[in-house]
């Protein structure tokens, strides 16, 4: 089996949770989904688990932030293209999302960065790859 990733997240109202990740490309798992929890798949290895706070609650002892003036983690998601990083954003912003911040464009990397309903927030970005091979082999070459 692959390593998965499944990205936690409380959430103050579980159905409009997860109308907001449908709306961003992401697909319920139902098997996984009950009136406390839902299980948002992007891809068959990353997931996101939107949890109510009275769920999460019972996964630690510590107190839930509040992530409209706290930062409680930075989520990343690479897409495959600048357009498909402006399209995911723009539907991001539909569903009810804020922004984060401008777009970043530094030519080999381009970025955006939205909060989501609860204030987690998420970064879509491209990179270019052909600059990830070469940044490698700059790396790997004997000195």
């Amino acid at each position: 089996m692959k390593p998965m990733i499944f990205v936690n997240l409380p959430v103050k109202n579980l159905p409009a949770a997860m109308e907001f990740y449908a709306a961003i490309g992401f697909t319920n798992n139902a098997q996984f989904t009950d009136e406390t929890a839902a299980c948002m798949v992007y891809s068959e290895t990353i997931m996101v688990m939107l949890l109510t706070h009275d769920k999460f609650s019972t996964f630690t002892s510590k107190s839930i932030a509040d992530t409209r003036s706290q930062v409680q983690v930075l989520n990343a998601l690479a897409l495959e293209s600048k357009e498909k990083v402006d399209q995911v954003t723009e539907k991001a912003l539909k569903a009810g999302g804020k922004p984060e911040k401008p777009v970043s464009d530094y030519g080999f990397m381009y970025s955006t960065s939205i909060n989501d309903l609860d204030g987690h927030i998420w970064e879509f970005f491209w990179m270019d790859p052909q600059h990830v091979h070469e940044e490698e082999k700059q790396t790997n070459s004997p000195q």
